[in-house]
């Protein structure tokens, strides 16, 4: 078995790269992209320890996203190392090195799957707790109203 890879440049407090990775998808979401994943890549990759992942719905918003995240770096003394984007403006990357963002249109997104790449790392939950209890309520609503609809609907 292949051991665990390990990061040897980040002086980091753990704690404080996590919630720094939260704060960065909630700033992500809070801008209005899509499907936000946050990946613990700790022990997988010697680049980072965690990876979010976001769609973004035009190069405008992305960009305006990037400087965003760029500022709460800066803001919490995490300035990010670099940051960069395609020529089309279809994928962002911050790079703070504890914590890498990708900010993709959906399709490009789709293309390079990202997510795949890092399957085996943890998913981190980074919602707020207010934010879990609507999502649960919306999901028991939706299951209430698909089980109406079934009750509903005519027998063949």
């Amino acid at each position: 078995m292949p051991r665990p890879l390990s990061r040897t440049r980040s002086n980091s407090d753990p704690e404080q790269v996590r919630a720094f990775t939260i704060e960065c998808a909630r700033t992500c979401s809070d801008m209005k992209c899509s499907d936000v994943k946050v990946l613990d890549v700790q022990g997988l990759s010697q680049v980072s320890d965690y990876i979010v992942v976001a769609s973004g719905t035009s190069s405008r918003q992305m960009k305006s996203v990037a400087q965003a995240l760029e500022d709460l770096g800066k803001e919490r003394g995490e300035p990010p190392y670099r940051t960069n984007r395609d020529s089309g403006g279809t994928w962002v990357v911050a790079d703070f090195v504890d914590v890498v963002i990708h900010l993709f249109e959906p399709e490009q997104r789709f293309y390079y799957d990202i997510e795949a790449l890092w399957k085996t790392g943890a998913r981190v939950e980074w919602r707020r707790p207010e934010e879990l209890e609507r999502a649960a309520r919306t999901a028991a609503t939706d299951a209430d109203v698909d089980a109406d609809a079934e009750d509903a609907s005519p027998e063949a």
